[in-house]
């Protein structure tokens, strides 16, 4: 197998790649291929019995000319499946549409990320013309493809971004993250990564309507804690509300929520990790909470733009225990059965195989 990754494609899907490619160790020999000649982060702890191999191609980014692209092409002779991954390396996927009966090339799948930017419509349709198949995190983006991209439906794979449900199942200690406790009689209203104090203002108004053990913990983000704490200042919760760096292991603190209520536009991951550590989530019904949260969550989703709802749906969580319990446990649930990682590893496989002609 042939793995195409742009240098400028970081994040989620090389560490996607290597757990892949180590879940395949027995079955298939990988050369991967990372513009400027870096390594997948993650690499180094593969097992020493997978067989993989650091290769170079032409580059990625450059004017679509044939010539250019037929050398890339040619490049990719000799596998039995090309895998593409990101923005960065759809000047492979083209080359293959244009040049693959000429270099007799293997099916090739296209991988894409949270954030499909940096490409036109028309360049994308055209580019993944004969792809075999198209894989998307999310639903919001398998609509784009479908919508936007005017990709037939038999071509686009929805494979969700696995988490390890297990870790965020466990119950973290009160004072796993440095810097902040939780003490006992205390409830905990969390959200990631805020856009800016507007998306933080409905909860602030949600936090003062709610009894005093409540408190409002802010994770991560680019805010800063000034900015944060002046505008709990606005609404007379500043000694309610606590911003927070987000922890490498993010379960040690999403753990410790008793209720989730994402800021903005919520990242599909963070929606997932509230889901597998067994919080209801009260926001907006829009994407991504509505095709991601348990049927039991759908009431506690309001109306996009309706700040007394979403407050209301917060404050029904907050004084009924028995429902935050009943709620999350069905989003624990879904989160195990449809996101967890070994669930996404065997959706990919099934597919890789599949277009090898392997059972």
């Amino acid at each position: 197998m042939l793995h195409i990754h742009s240098a400028g494609d970081a994040g989620g899907m090389q560490a996607r790649c290597i757990r892949l490619i180590a879940a395949m160790a027995a079955e298939a020999a990988h050369e991967v291929a990372v513009e400027g000649g870096a390594r997948l982060p993650g690499a180094e702890r593969l097992h020493r019995s997978v067989r993989i191999h650091w290769r170079s191609i032409p580059p990625l980014a450059g004017k679509p000319w044939p010539g250019r692209l037929n050398r890339l092409a040619a490049s990719m002779a000799g596998h039995q499946l090309i895998c593409t991954y990101g923005a960065g390396a759809l000047d492979a996927v083209l080359a293959h549409t244009l040049f693959a009966d000429v270099h007799k090339l293997a099916p090739l799948v296209h991988h894409e990320g949270e954030e499909a930017s940096g490409r036109s419509t028309l360049f994308r349709r055209f580019a993944m013309g004969r792809s075999a198949a198209l894989v998307v995190p999310s639903p919001a983006l398998e609509q784009i493809a479908l919508d936007r991209w005017q990709q037939p439906r038999t071509r686009v794979r929805l494979i969700p971004d696995g988490i390890d449900t297990a870790a965020f199942a466990a119950s973290p200690k009160r004072d796993a993250v440095p810097g902040l406790v939780k003490r006992r009689g205390e409830w905990w209203l969390g959200t990631i990564a805020p856009s800016g104090p507007a998306a933080l203002r409905p909860l602030m108004e949600a936090l003062r309507a709610l009894p005093p053990e409540w408190q409002l913990v802010v994770a991560g983000g680019t805010l800063p804690r000034e900015a944060i704490l002046a505008e709990a200042e606005r609404y007379s919760v500043d000694d309610r509300v606590h911003p927070a760096a987000l922890p490498p292991q993010p379960e040690r603190l999403i753990g410790l929520f008793d209720l989730f209520a994402p800021s903005g536009t919520p990242s599909d991951l963070f929606v997932r990790e509230a889901m597998a550590a067994g919080l209801p989530i009260a926001a907006p019904r829009g994407e991504p909470v509505g095709a991601l949260v348990a049927s039991e969550n759908g009431p506690l989703l309001t109306a996009p733009g309706d700040e007394p709802a979403l407050a209301a749906a917060i404050a029904a969580l907050a004084k009924d225990r028995a429902l935050r319990h009943r709620v999350g446990e069905a989003n624990r649930v879904k989160a195990r059965t449809e996101f967890d990682e070994r669930r996404m590893v065997e959706r990919h496989l099934a597919l890789w195989r599949g277009l090898q002609g392997r059972p």
